[in-house]
């Protein structure tokens, strides 16, 4: 095998890859500005409807069972009110 070939092929291979590397982002750019385009129309057909308000302040049924908890606490005096205050902050995302 002559000395240059395998370079040439390494090189050949590699201009495939880069080819094919391009070819994807590519595609993937045009279908990020698509998704763009379609929330943009989407927002212009209803320009005036607010976004949907997640489910009970975003709380899920696991922290609210979590709240019951605390709050059961407290009221046993197991809790003192800074301890309920400060883990009631934790599950509520509260600084």
């Amino acid at each position: 095998m002559p000395p240059g070939r395998d370079r040439r092929q390494r090189r050949r291979r590699a201009a495939v890859i880069g080819g094919a590397a391009v070819a994807a982002k590519k595609h993937h750019d045009a279908k990020e500005v698509q998704r763009e385009d379609e929330a943009a129309a989407q927002q212009e057909r209803a320009p005036n409807q607010a976004p949907a308000p997640a489910a009970a302040g975003g709380l899920t049924p696991d922290v609210m069972e979590q709240l019951k908890q605390l709050g059961e606490l407290h009221e046993q005096n197991v809790l003192s009110d800074e301890e309920f205050e400060r883990e009631k902050a934790k599950l509520l995302g509260s600084p």
